[in-house]
């Protein structure tokens, strides 16, 4: 079972990650904004193996490192970081189409970012639509980013095309395409996945749209942010989902702030990837304890998806990066 940082420790990761930050980003970080590693995890039978939470996030939004994120590099971020100019985020998505506590999102993650990288201009805009499915909002972003000239566009999908029953090898290809797109036009993109609700937990169909949102951030080598899993293991926490998600599969003021929490920490840790493609893998993530090193995770130091649930997905272990203030 892991233990929890002496004041020594935690001082020591953070002006580590300051030197290995602005060596990477070329930015002087105020230390305050750079989290602890991850602490203690929940005591359990000695036989049992337990990921320890990721500490920086909010103590309603905590889960552990692997059903929160799955990692890769931010080339067109980091290049606005290392030029010290305003980061342009562009949401797209049900959640940010600016009904009843939708309109609260892009606040959420623009302060969460800004609190993540502190002397850093974050312009977060949202363009999402009611019900809109990967297939329109496709066709919607090249208006939008000829428009906007975003670095960074964060996009919630999959929720609206399984209660729509889409095909999913449709589904698929149209997500991919965009986000091929996207990325042949120089800018990053983070996909976040459906929402869990025990109501589909077990609908096969609905699962399979989790994996393949997770199949196509894999194969295009872009962050993903696991919500599925991560509020799935959040309801397991509590004795109901209603904490976070509220009717019509719509995600409530909690669930916004935690998603936006979860989207920055994916975001941070991935501007952490090596630049190089001949840098990765050198680190086996499997071997880096998260309490005792601040190592940076290699590029995609993920475990492969788990077929037959897509709750086992994302990195291991958490990891001291930069991380959200508490609030």
């Amino acid at each position: 079972m892991a233990f929890p940082q002496t004041a020594a420790d935690a001082q020591g990761s953070r002006h580590r990650l300051a030197r290995r930050l602005a060596v990477l980003l070329g930015l002087s970080l105020a230390s305050p904004a750079l989290g602890e590693t991850s602490g203690a995890a929940p005591m359990l039978p000695a036989t049992a193996t337990v990921e320890a939470l990721d500490l920086s996030l909010s103590p309603e939004c905590r889960v552990p490192g692997s059903k929160l994120y799955t990692l890769a590099r931010l080339k067109a971020v980091k290049a606005a970081l290392k030029e010290k100019r305003p980061i342009h985020v562009l949401s797209i998505g049900s959640s940010s189409a600016g009904l009843g506590a939708s309109a609260s999102y892009p606040v959420k993650l623009e302060n969460a970012l800004e609190q993540a990288l502190p002397d850093v201009q974050i312009e977060v805009e949202a363009r999402g639509l009611p019900g809109e499915v990967a297939s329109g909002a496709g066709e919607r972003l090249r208006s939008m980013v000829a428009e906007m000239e975003p670095d960074l566009v964060v996009w919630q999908v999959g929720t609206n095309d399984a209660l729509a029953r889409v095909d999913i090898e449709a589904f698929g290809e149209a997500l991919d395409e965009s986000v091929q797109w996207v990325k042949s036009h120089g800018i990053d993109i983070v996909l976040i996945d459906p929402v869990f609700t025990e109501s589909l937990a077990d609908d096969a169909y609905y699962t399979q749209m989790v994996r393949t949102v997770q199949d196509v951030a894999r194969r295009e080598a872009v962050p993903l942010v696991h919500r599925y899993a991560a509020m799935r293991f959040l309801s397991t926490q509590r004795t109901t989902e209603a904490h976070m998600l509220g009717r019509h599969f719509r995600l409530n003021d909690l669930g916004l702030r935690c998603m936006a929490e979860h989207a920055t920490r994916a975001i941070t840790l991935s501007l952490l990837q090596p630049d190089a493609a001949k840098d990765a893998g050198k680190i086996d993530p499997s071997k880096i304890d998260p309490n005792k090193t601040d190592a940076v995770k290699t590029d995609h130091a993920t475990s492969e998806t788990t077929k037959s649930d897509p709750t086992q997905t994302g990195t291991p272990g958490s990891g001291p990066t930069p991380t959200l203030k508490q609030p």
